[in-house]
């Protein structure tokens, strides 16, 4: 039996449609991938949160801690009586943090005593202090004998 042949425009209807293999642009692109993350946490609030002490000051910022931010309401965890010094202050903070996110960001504080709250340790308090590095005199001198000088020296101290 031979195959029907079909007339150009049934033939042209049935194809599936050409493909673009050029190149598009990343900005056409990132919309599609963002708005399902965004859509749960915009980007200023993740700033505000990862950047809280730059947003409220040192001060504050070893005090306090963000929870949430929803509709326009901040939630601030406080350690001890500073929530009560912050309620005095609500108005020149969230002037503050608007200032500091260059818009209208927080409309309303809602203040919250936490142990969550509790001063955090700076990363460099964390850190112990760097092991002797181990020596290497048959390697030339250079960045490459430098980093496997404090390499050896990490993994001497690590093995005790």
């Amino acid at each position: 039996m031979k195959p029907v042949r079909k007339s150009g425009k049934a033939a042209a209807a049935e194809a599936p449609p050409p493909r673009a293999y050029a190149a598009r642009s990343l900005s056409a692109l990132l919309p599609g991938v963002t708005r399902p993350a965004f859509k749960k946490r915009s980007p200023a609030s993740v700033r505000l949160f990862l950047e809280w002490d730059s947003a409220v000051g040192p001060a504050y910022g070893a005090r306090t801690a963000p929870q949430k931010l929803a509709g326009g309401t901040l939630t601030i965890a406080c350690q001890g009586p500073v929530a009560m010094e912050l309620q005095h202050m609500q108005a020149a903070l969230i002037d503050r943090i608007n200032a500091w996110s260059g818009y209208t960001l927080v409309e309303r504080l809602r203040l919250t005593q936490s142990v969550q709250a509790a001063p955090r340790q700076s990363g460099a308090s964390r850190k112990a202090p760097a092991p002797a590095p181990l020596s290497i005199p048959e390697m030339p001198e250079g960045p490459l004998r430098d980093a496997l000088e404090a390499l050896g020296g990490r993994v001497r101290a690590r093995r005790g």
